[in-house]
């Protein structure tokens, strides 16, 4: 039998904070929306307090803004923010592939290919693409049982997903999948600069399709043109 929230290990606070990212995640609730404490609270029957603690848990983790006399709302990235949160993911990246390169258990192996056999499934949802995708990589970081290592990945993973939700543009998920597959085909036969050099095109590949654009001067006014006009705002 299921425990209830509130007997749970993590407790009803951890069970807000999980919904709250998911949601988040899933794109659910966009960039910039409010998040007010009485509504989240009413909704999902707990008090005004552990959506608070909630919320800024999900600060600390880069995915909510929280400013005084001002409420929360979900973060909104820059596109310097952007481009730097890529980099840094690539060099994290790296260092995951090279801990893990011929080192997978085969319990390991069949938890990822289980994986990559509900991306290939979600192909067609979009936001429940972007997610799985994430969660490919955020699996990755933790069977290196680096604790450092699984927290900064988790965190920039989840904030990529804010980039895509701002910027992006719709992106192939079956290629997505296939270089997912690929890596771990390479992680398997312990070929580490191939799976290093496949998860740093991979990255690019990521960055591409959030339009990240390579020039300082690029307005977000110009990147989301098209995209508004599309959904009649503009």
């Amino acid at each position: 039998m299921a425990k209830k929230a509130s007997d749970a290990g993590g407790g009803r606070a951890q069970a807000v904070h999980r919904a709250l990212k998911r949601a988040i995640l899933d794109q659910a609730l966009s960039p910039g929306s409010k998040l007010p404490e009485d509504s989240i609270g009413e909704r999902l029957g707990v008090s005004r307090t552990l959506v608070h603690q909630a919320l800024v848990r999900l600060s600390e983790e880069g995915l909510v803004d929280l400013r005084p006399n001002r409420g929360a709302t979900v973060a909104r990235p820059t596109l310097e923010e952007g481009r730097n949160l890529f980099l840094t993911r690539m060099a994290l990246e790296r260092l995951v592939v090279e801990t893990l390169s011929g080192k997978l258990t085969p319990e390991q192996i069949e938890a990822l290919s289980a994986h990559i056999a509900a991306e290939e499934t979600a192909r067609t949802a979009h936001a429940t693409s972007i997610r799985l995708a994430g969660e490919f990589h955020t699996m990755l970081a933790q069977m290196t049982n680096n604790t450092s290592l699984i927290r900064y990945v988790d965190e920039l993973v989840a904030r990529s997903s804010l980039i895509l939700a701002l910027y992006g543009r719709p992106h192939s998920s079956e290629c997505a999948v296939s270089e997912h597959r690929d890596l771990l085909d390479k992680l398997i036969a312990g070929k580490t600069e191939e799976a290093a050099a496949l998860m740093a095109h991979h990255l690019d590949s990521i960055t591409t399709r959030a339009l990240l654009p390579k020039e300082d001067s690029m307005n977000i006014k110009d990147v989301l043109a098209s995209y508004a006009a599309a959904e009649g705002l503009a």
